[in-house]
């Protein structure tokens, strides 16, 4: 029925909805979009018809149960106002080797055709979702001679992509050479030197208010690098850790021991291997010494302009322990004890963990509480925390340390202070400080958890659900399917739009809506999923470098200090055979970009990106302060962070078994 229904001439279809691609607009106000040689007649394979990406699909593809709908594109304002795309009636699904049809119907205009503001386009859907056997595809139109990029239907379509992006952190560990074959997919290879492995550096540390006091030399060595600059953070880990260990907790069997890291193979969960490498770090700057107490963050007092591998200069630590860093290490201790006590190997490690994490709440609860323990000596980003998201961290810390030891301390810290997260005082639950939120579900899932506590946390996620609008679909407020609120286009947005789907998909995991809602939950979450693949305003996959994953059009280029700008290696500037390495998630759009510079030097002030619709506030870019350069500060655009990872990571591993 679903099939024949949608099989509606164009005639009929203008007819009765009166849609906005049945008029084109004139050549003289746009110019088409479509490619320059249009595909007349019966393509016999897809390598025949040339690609129009204003079809937006998911470049990956789709599982065989989920919603498939193409974006059709026809843009208005921004980067490329001047394109047009206007859909013939009606498309059709073909399949790639043969082109063969296998299915053909209407596109539907969204909101009968009114342009959206937050991304500049109007446009239609083409609802596919009948197609559900497994191969590959292409959506062909017929009238424009052109057809959507490849994608594949099948139920494994994401295990490989999930693979990449969770090698991701094997490629920003940090002191830690990159070699063949663990840096390599296929015969391209990103190979590196182990960076500050000198004199001085991580493993010899200094205090930088003793900075030539050899008895201040610590080991700090290891961990992941924080984003795209080579300094490491305690306080910036805490979401990571839990949203990568709530994501194993969930999905399990989503996380093999294949992932082509050099630990595959030991019997144990990559992502547990890649987690235990900054678990191990973090008991570093958790050393004995400090009585429970953790120290802060590891890095440069200069910004170096050279490639890790290359830097010679010495690295320094702040000698004191902060309530901020110990907290966040009492957090994460107890929740890495509770899943790696599971695997025999690490039963040893993960009773260490759990002692460590009761030390450093008790340092954090026995010791004054400070906001200002970075004084930007050591450079980059501030890695102080205000007292409010201490008291947060502290609720999460009490959470698992009670789901560990049982004791009734942490329950009564717990019971006295969850208001004080951030899923009681806005209503976006986990789309910021994702781990808070999380806490609270997980919490309501334990066996001693108070009756009248469990309810109020429920009633207060449910609630939000049935009022607040960023939950479920709904259909009339996102062309791209993927709703954020404008505000959310901010530096660093790609982690947003991951969380919005994964504190819709809590409604589904913890059995708090009806089976109706759930389908509506789980449109939402697929069109935030499938907006990372390609179903968005730049029509761009914001994962880098996935050609050979399946995406035909993804991200080129990131700011970070290894895959620099104008490397002959790494930028594609610079007509690169490599780019960067594959599966890293940059920041995203940016309405705000550049609303912080100096009045006094901000060159960037006459920056098209500045001038864009929020969604369109992206360009595959990688360079810095420059010269008479209008886009010189991509950072706030494209810089990759390992929490911007976990959060995707968390959402991809729920479409894979």
């Amino acid at each position: 029925m679903r099939y024949r229904n949608a099989l509606v001439s164009s005639a009929v279809a203008c007819a009765a909805a009166l849609l906005w691609y049945c008029v084109a607009p004139s050549p003289s106000e746009k110019s088409a979009a479509t490619a320059k040689r249009a595909f007349v007649g019966e393509p016999t394979n897809g390598d025949q018809v040339p690609v129009n990406d204003y079809i937006a699909v998911d470049q990956f593809g789709y599982r065989p149960e989920m919603n498939k709908v193409a974006v059709l594109v026809d843009p208005q304002s921004g980067w490329n106002a001047k394109d047009a795309y206007v859909p013939g009636s009606p498309l059709e699904v073909r399949r790639w080797a043969d082109g063969s049809i296998v299915f053909s119907g209407a596109p539907v205009p969204w909101k009968q055709g009114a342009t959206e503001a937050s991304s500049g386009d109007r446009g239609a859907w083409f609802d596919f979702s009948a197609v559900m056997e497994p191969g590959s595809y292409f959506i062909f139109d017929r009238k424009n001679g052109a057809r959507s990029y490849r994608f594949d239907i099948g139920p494994d379509v994401y295990r490989d992509v999930l693979k990449a992006s969770m090698r991701m952190f094997y490629f920003n560990r940090a002191n830690y050479a990159k070699t063949k074959p663990f840096a390599c997919v296929g015969k391209r290879c990103w190979t590196q030197r182990a960076d500050y492995v000198g004199a001085r550096q991580d493993s010899e540390a200094h205090s930088v208010t003793a900075r030539t006091d050899n008895k201040t030399k610590r080991d700090l060595s290891g961990g992941w690098w924080d984003a795209g600059d080579t300094n490491k953070y305690v306080t910036f880990i805490e979401v990571v850790i839990h949203q990568l260990l709530s994501a194993y907790e969930a999905k399990p069997h989503a996380f093999g021991d294949d992932f082509g890291i050099p630990e595959s193979g030991n019997g144990l969960p990559d992502l547990i291997d890649e987690v235990k490498v900054e678990l191990d770090w973090l008991k570093k700057m958790q050393a004995k010494d400090l009585d429970g107490g953790a120290l802060l963050k590891v890095g440069d007092v200069d910004h170096i302009d050279k490639l890790p591998e290359d830097a010679t200069s010495a690295r320094f630590y702040y000698p004191a322990p902060c309530s901020s860093s110990t907290i966040t290490v009492a957090s994460v201790f107890p929740h890495a004890a509770l899943v790696l006590r599971g695997f025999e190997p690490l039963k040893a490690y993960a009773e260490e963990l759990k002692w460590r994490a009761i030390a450093a709440w008790d340092w954090y609860q026995g010791h004054p509480k400070s906001d200002s323990c970075d004084d930007g000596t050591i450079k980059s980003g501030d890695a102080d925390r205000s007292l409010d998201e201490q008291n947060g961290v502290a609720v999460v810390a009490a959470v698992y340390l009670f789901a560990l030891t049982g004791e009734e301390r942490y329950q009564n810290y717990v019971r006295e202070n969850y208001e004080k997260t951030r899923p009681f005082s806005e209503d976006r639950w986990s789309a910021y400080d994702a781990d808070q939120g999380d806490a609270l579900l997980f919490y309501t899932t334990l066996p001693k958890a108070d009756p009248e506590l469990k309810a109020k946390i429920l009633e207060r996620k449910t609630s939000e659900a049935k009022n607040v609008e960023i939950y479920g679909f709904k259909p009339d407020l996102d062309l791209y399917r993927a709703y954020m609120r404008d505000e959310s286009y901010h530096w660093g947005s790609n982690q947003i739009r991951a969380n919005f789907a994964n504190t819709n998909y809590d409604l589904i995991q913890y059995k708090l809506v009806d089976a109706d809602a759930a389908r509506g939950v789980m449109e939402r979450v697929t069109g935030l999923l499938n907006s990372f693949h390609g179903v968005n305003p730049m029509r761009t996959v914001y994962l880098t470098n996935m050609s050979a994953y399946g995406a035909e059009r993804s991200a080129s280029e990131i700011f970070h200090s290894w895959f620099r700008d104008k490397d002959r290696r790494y930028d594609s500037a610079q007509k690169s055979e490599l780019g960067p390495a594959p599966g890293y998630v940059p920041g995203g759009p940016n309405k705000d970009y550049c609303k912080d510079a100096d009045p006094k030097e901000n060159r960037c002030a006459s920056s098209a990106l500045k001038k864009q619709p929020p969604q369109k506030a992206y360009l595959d870019f990688n360079t810095g302060w420059e010269p008479k350069n209008e886009h010189d500060k991509s950072w706030e655009i494209t810089e990759p962070a390992i929490y911007y990872q976990s959060a995707y990571v968390k959402l991809l591993s729920k479409f894979v078994d």
